[in-house]
């Protein structure tokens, strides 16, 4: 049914509803929301539906300092969002693990720049699926100077585990920001994936991330001097999805207690150098 679905005319739709700013309607959508997802507004910088604008401005939602924090430990791994863990693991002859008896290609995933993938492979991976209920905001996982940033084109099949069990390749297929770092530990790639009803994907230097052409571009940054650190935001969703990280560095280990199907948070202990 999803492959002949118009995903683009939905995916406006629904981002023009959530942009709305009639108080009846925003309130409306904020507090159903909140009730049928189990919202935790406590966490949340602001509590009340009343105070966003609409309801993207309340589903990219700031949370209050300290309530993720950080390992101690500098030298460790965090996650870079809330959600469900997908799949982990190591990138084995260029090919990724989507799903049980599923996997994808590396090349593909990185829109097809074979050099980007010879880096990556034999590298780790970790793929992160962002219900809708979770916090949408994405942070660093360690330190690490942003190098490029590639936008893909792509489909906007929805990222559930029905779907990612179902479709092929699907991570490689859906519209992506690729962004490479350079870090201590060697390159990293932060991959935010698009999906259906997510209106639009968001990075702090670049601001909206949805060329008119529709065409793969590539931006060069490493004349920018822009440096993250662990833990700093880096981008958002406006309506949900999945964000996949890359270690070129095989030195770097998951944290053994992390399995498909676990949920994790934000700055919560992903991986650990040897």
């Amino acid at each position: 049914m999803q492959k002949i679905l118009p995903h683009q005319l939905i995916n406006d739709l629904a981002y023009s509803i959530a942009e709305k700013q009639w108080p009846w309607l925003k309130n409306h959508l904020i507090s159903d929301f909140i009730d049928k997802n189990n919202i935790d507004m406590r966490e949340a910088l602001y509590e009340h539906p009343e105070h966003y604008r609409s309801f993207n401005d309340f589903f990219t939602r700031p949370l209050k300092k300290g309530v993720r924090p950080l390992p101690e430990d500098p030298t460790l791994i965090s996650s870079p969002v809330d959600g469900t863990i997908s799949q982990i693991g190591q990138i084995e002859n260029g090919q990724i693990i989507q799903a049980k008896q599923h996997n994808y290609s590396l090349t593909a995933l990185l829109a097809g720049n074979k050099e980007l993938a010879k880096t990556f492979n034999h590298g780790l991976f970790s793929t992160i699926y962002l219900s809708p209920g979770d916090y949408h905001r994405v942070h660093m996982p360690c330190n690490g100077m942003l190098k490029q940033m590639i936008y893909v084109p792509g489909s906007l099949y929805s990222v559930n585990q029905k779907t990612t069990n179902s479709i092929q390749g699907l991570y490689a297929l859906n519209e992506r920001v690729i962004s490479i770092f350079d870090t201590e530990y060697g390159e990293m790639a932060v991959i935010m994936v698009g999906a259906m009803v997510v209106g639009s994907m968001e990075t702090t230097w670049a601001g909206q991330v949805k060329p008119k052409s529709r065409q793969i571009t590539s931006r060069s940054y490493e004349n920018k001097n822009i440096y993250l650190e662990r833990g700093d935001e880096m981008g958002l969703f406006k309506l949900g999805s999945t964000v996949i990280v890359l270690f070129a560095d095989a030195d770097i280990n998951w944290l053994e207690y992390h399995q498909s199907g676990n949920k994790i948070k934000m700055g919560q202990a992903l991986g650990k150098t040897e």
